[in-house]
């Protein structure tokens, strides 16, 4: 069965409802089997379940051979530049703290791959009470949808003794949270465009990074972004 991204979250969702389920994490070894209260292999737990669940709903797919590289699974697998998706997990009590993409790599890759900033994320919250765990909201959202400013730089990153590690997510289900989502990739892109001007790692190579993605993303899509 060939599905989108869109209709795949749709088919978790709404006719699956695996939303308010419940399951417990043990595990068994010999004649001795324990209950799992940590919370460390969860991401990689929720992605092994998910893959068993589209290959017993027989959905097409096939998953990215290098567990280290974007993305995690393919959709369509004559066109590898459509229907990509990542899926990610976190802690409905802590909130999103899981990382988009490495900040240097995702840049880079933008320049010969812009049509992978179209990529779906697939992300579940979960919550756990000793070995049972409930998933509390899934989403389906494009990069932009998730990132936002900061009170740093005008993308929200992982930054340690000045240096950008990663692109972070916002809370962007919360309508406390000062820094909303930005409104479109066009939006997406100036902002990392002006971070690179920010930081003093990239400033120096940034003159005409914005341009070789727009470029790209025209080659491969067909379409010409307007980014100011």
């Amino acid at each position: 069965m060939k599905l989108t991204a869109q209709e795949l979250y749709n088919k978790l969702t709404v006719e699956y409802k695996l939303i308010g389920e419940k399951g417990f994490i043990n595990f068994s070894l010999k004649n001795l089997t324990i209950s799992i209260e940590t919370k460390d292999s969860i991401g990689n737990l929720l992605q092994e379940w998910l893959k068993a669940w589209m290959k017993k709903y027989q959905i097409d797919f096939e998953e990215n051979t290098n567990t280290q590289k974007f993305p995690d699974f393919y959709l369509n697998k004559e066109d590898k530049k459509k229907d990509m998706f990542e899926v990610k997990t976190f802690d409905w009590d802590r909130g999103p703290g899981f990382d988009l993409a490495n900040f240097d790599s995702y840049c880079n890759s933008l320049i010969t791959d812009a049509y992978r900033i179209d990529s779906d994320y697939l992300i579940l919250a979960y919550q756990m009470t000793g070995s049972e765990l409930s998933i509390k909201n899934i989403w389906l959202k494009k990069i932009w949808e998730i990132s936002g400013s900061s009170g740093t730089y005008p993308i929200k990153v992982q930054e340690k003794k000045n240096v950008i590690y990663n692109l972070r997510p916002i809370i962007w289900y919360s309508e406390r949270n000062t820094y909303k989502a930005f409104n479109s990739k066009e939006e997406f892109l100036a902002a990392l465009n002006e971070t690179r001007y920010q930081y003093p790692q990239t400033r120096p190579t940034n003159a005409h990074w914005l341009s070789k993605v727009l470029k790209n993303y025209s080659q491969h899509t067909g379409i010409k972004l307007d980014v100011k």
